[in-house]
């Protein structure tokens, strides 16, 4: 049984009724919302998981990538990641790792969190190829499926898997006038092996039975895009909208097997576009939890990717999009460190804080209304304990200490507040 058969079987599990707490939302009509696939809950059967629910109705949830590279492997820097992503309120964490012991990575990050986690199976699935053939092409069908079982028996909650990149989906990309070609890594992974042995995409040719792998362990697919953009001259190309179109098809053929599916979005696109991706996505896809990375609202700003990113998360948070993959500052740089996660992941975390008060979130709203009264009030350390961040903000007012205990070291006594409380008294 999945979350998804029991809401069928109008059976509400004790993860529906935690995330109806958590949402403020009826258990009834979250558990209708996940019958449908509106909503998914990640949480494998062999894991004890924080139930937390994404998708249509609930907040906009944020996501935090960490893993190894085969330049850089160090798994204490990666447990370090995980306690700031537990820390600084992500929803969910993502091990993309590539370099070392990987099952043993995501032995240790899971010893090291209860939220849920995601990997993308294809990476060890590469790494093994490549140990073993000398080359990540030569992968084959048994070593696929075979490593997303044992992922699935571990307790991974959701994986993301490159379904939609099929052999037409490479042949219009070979036809496009594409600059960047694909930036997705599991997308590139299979693509070269459609075009090196000139077959069809293994786990689109054998979807069924990825599907009873995945229901077996109540595993989420997160459908991959493999043909995302990356950068802003290729955004919504054929490529692009071909795998999508792909995607909605395999949406359905999830809910058919009761199976929660999410859909994974562009990371590259201009503010203008991001609305109507969003759109599109929710009407291809019949609704399913959208995931995107950012998106990225111009590739003019390495090193400050984090803000691009936050741009466009709440616009498509705010059009819809339900699940926020952050982006660091290292983003197209470099493996990113722990001080990156920090500050992508509190980034990330404004943009849904802005999607969700634009769409008008009560919970949103009444963690703005606390913070205003905080303000009001002069309640320096309530404003600290209600941030994102709560050491930045008190270390830059103990830089700088203002004269007047109430007020901050901008005005000091001709604070506007402090005036206007002495006028309206």
């Amino acid at each position: 049984m999945t979350q998804m058969t029991d809401a069928k079987n109008k059976i509400i599990t004790e993860e529906m009724k935690e995330v109806a707490r958590k949402e403020r939302i009826d258990p009834e009509r979250l558990r209708r919302l996940i019958a449908k696939g509106y909503v998914v809950i990640p949480k494998n059967i062999h894991r004890d998981t924080t139930p937390v629910g994404i998708g249509e109705e609930l907040r906009t949830k944020v996501n935090v990538n960490i893993g190894t590279s085969p330049d850089c492997v160090d798994i204490d820097m990666e447990i370090r990641k995980t306690k700031i992503a537990n820390e600084y309120g992500a929803d969910a964490i993502m091990d993309l790792s590539t370099g070392g012991d990987l099952p043993e990575i995501r032995k240790k990050i899971m010893e090291h969190t209860s939220l849920p986690l995601g990997t993308v199976p294809i990476y060890e699935v590469g790494v093994e190829s490549k140990k073993k053939y000398g080359s990540v092409v030569d992968m084959d069908e048994d070593l696929i499926f075979k490593v997303i079982e044992r992922q699935a028996k571990e307790g991974v909650d959701f994986m993301t898997l490159h379904c939609g990149i099929t052999r037409e989906t490479v042949e219009t990309l070979r036809r496009s006038n594409r600059i960047m070609g694909i930036v997705s890594r599991g997308g590139a992974f299979l693509a070269a092996y459609i075009i090196h042995h000139e077959r069809e995409n293994p786990l689109y040719e054998n979807f069924d039975y990825l599907l009873e792998i995945l229901k077996e362990h109540d595993v989420t697919i997160s459908l991959g895009d493999g043909m995302r953009p990356g950068c802003l001259c290729d955004n919504t190309d054929r490529a692009q909208i071909h795998e999508l179109i792909v995607l909605g098809e395999l949406v359905e053929r999830c809910r058919e097997a009761g199976v929660q599916a999410m859909v994974e979005g562009p990371g590259h696109i201009p503010l203008n576009n991001i609305e109507s991706n969003v759109r599109l996505q929710k009407s291809i896809c019949k609704n399913a939890p959208f995931y995107v990375l950012g998106p990225v609202v111009t590739d003019m700003a390495p090193g400050y990717d984090h803000i691009t990113a936050a741009i466009g998360g709440a616009l498509a948070g705010y059009a819809g999009a339900n699940f926020l993959c952050y982006v660091t500052p290292a983003e197209h740089v470099r493996l990113m460190k722990e001080e990156d996660v920090k500050e992508g992941l509190i980034a990330t975390k404004i943009a849904a804080q802005a999607a969700d008060v634009a769409r008008g979130n009560k919970i949103a709203w009444e963690m703005e209304r606390e913070m205003a009264l905080a303000r009001k009030r002069h309640l320096w350390e309530r404003q600290f304990q209600l941030a994102f961040d709560k050491e930045k903000p008190k270390k830059m007012r103990e830089e700088l200490p203002s004269s007047n205990e109430k007020a901050c070291s901008v005005c000091g006594d001709l604070c506007a507040l402090l005036i206007a409380e002495s006028i309206f008294k």
